[in-house]
């Protein structure tokens, strides 16, 4: 390879870009490769038949009754708050007797703008006074993305302690709800606006009192922005409906906390579940608690609090859970090694090396990934069955997702034990299952990890 004078770095010369085409078209096996991509999805021209035909969607434990209808978040980042609500509705349906039922996802989304934003505004403050430069990393980290969907489970019981839960039918879906980009996008360029309004401010020096002042006229117009594209929800609601044996039945009026003190809590608890996280990087060791800075939703709200464990606990747990008739949230990297259609996740449902000659996405460990940017939580879904070997080893999970009814077994995927030790990096777990010495994990001081540190990727 010839090198240029001025470094040592390598220049894709005429002759080296020619002696590397010759060796592509050298083996026929690229020219099919390269026919067939012409016309077919990478991915799909990957996927391997044998795992196709070796995958099925029948399990051991599976949960008493899985919730009705498949959800759908459509365009938008809601799968964490979709798959909180998906777990929540189990036992809601069957206390109360129902065929099928959804909680109103857009009524936490409301909210979580709403506070997000507020959020966001006060660690713009909280940053400026504590010296952090417009040019910092973590200034320039909070203003590439002031605002977005997605969140963490922590997130969610800070809205549901706070606002409740309501129905769907008591506050549906708009536009800006199923496609949140152009909300967002508004959101965006005011924040960061806004943002700069509150650095002048505290560089000035102007006193508290202002700073607040003028955070509250900005969330007023914040405020009417939601509002204006979700619809603002009603303070109290009155929920009308039939049971399975076709009764009449009404509940309210009443606010969407109250609700969720009443009816909801005392048959799930979003207080008395923990979130585990896996993440095998040497810096972080298991059996430690980690926060994330300027990670959240809520002013005044919880820690996102991180207690690391390593992924058989997690699995072990998550399959001990669903033999109790509960299912479980849970966090993972959905794109890799997913097969959309067929709703497979598995380290055998493509064959990269059988296409490109390389194998991809699982060469470098799962800590690697994280060092490198390769790998990170971006997806939330819900266990709702298990399966496990002739060694008494779990093999696979049946996962609901909110993509609708279109993929795997309308809409419930297969994810693989193999699966979740690479991609898995989350699982939400009432705190009776979880080990007295798991639970003492949280009496510690939390580590605070760096705002863009992976970890607090937010599941969408």
């Amino acid at each position: 390879m010839k090198k240029t004078k001025e470094t040592t770095a390598t220049s894709l010369t005429k002759e080296l870009l020619n002696q590397i085409r010759g060796k592509f078209y050298a083996d026929p096996r690229n020219i099919q490769a390269q026919n067939v991509c012409a016309k077919v999805d990478p991915l799909e021209a990957c996927l391997s038949r044998k795992t196709v035909e070796s995958t099925n969607h029948v399990f051991q434990h599976k949960i008493e009754t899985e919730g009705k209808p498949v959800t759908n978040q459509k365009s938008s980042g809601r799968c964490w708050l979709f798959a909180a609500l998906n777990v929540m509705r189990v036992p809601f349906i069957k206390q109360h007797n129902l065929e099928e039922f959804e909680f109103s996802q857009s009524y936490l989304f409301f909210w979580d703008k709403v506070e997000r934003s507020n959020y966001f505004l006060n660690n713009i403050v909280k940053t400026a006074k504590r010296g952090d430069t417009l040019d910092s990393r973590v200034v320039q980290f909070m203003l590439h993305d002031p605002i977005g969907d997605g969140g963490q489970w922590d997130m969610v019981i800070n809205l549901i302690t706070r606002y409740g839960v309501m129905p769907k039918v008591c506050y549906p879906e708009t536009f800006c709800c199923e496609s949140s980009v152009r909300l967002n996008t508004i959101l965006k360029s005011k924040l960061r606006e806004y943002a700069q309004v509150l650095r002048s401010l505290v560089d000035t020096g102007a006193s508290d009192d202002k700073i607040e002042a003028k955070i509250i006229e900005q969330m007023t117009v914040i405020y009417r922005i939601v509002g204006i594209c979700l619809g603002v929800p009603p303070e109290t609601f009155t929920w009308e409906y039939y049971d399975k044996s076709k009764n009449y039945n009404s509940v309210g009026p009443v606010t969407g906390l109250e609700f969720y003190e009443k009816y909801v809590k005392p048959y799930f608890n979003v207080e008395e579940k923990v979130c585990l996280v896996t993440d095998p990087r040497s810096t972080n060791p298991f059996g430690k608690l980690y926060t994330v800075d300027c990670l959240g939703n809520v002013v005044g709200g919880r820690l996102t609090l991180y207690n690391n464990q390593p992924p058989e606990l997690l699995m072990k747990l998550c399959a001990e859970s669903i033999k109790s008739n509960e299912p479980v949230w849970f966090g993972c990297e959905v794109s890799k090694r997913f097969s959309g259609k067929t709703g497979i996740q598995d380290l055998k449902a493509h064959d990269f090396t059988l296409m490109f000659g390389t194998d991809v996405q699982v060469v470098m460990t799962k800590a690697d990934r994280l060092l490198y940017g390769e790998s990170a939580m971006s997806h939330a879904m819900v266990f709702t069955a298990v399966s496990y070997d002739r060694e008494g080893k779990v093999s696979k999970f049946r996962v609901e997702n909110s993509w609708g009814e279109d993929r795997g077994d309308k809409g419930y995927l297969v994810l693989t034990a193999d699966w979740f030790n690479e991609f898995v990096f989350e699982a939400v777990i009432d705190k009776k299952h979880v080990p007295e010495d798991v639970l003492a994990v949280y009496n510690q001081e939390p580590i605070t990890l760096p705002a863009w540190d992976p970890m607090g990727n937010l599941a969408q």
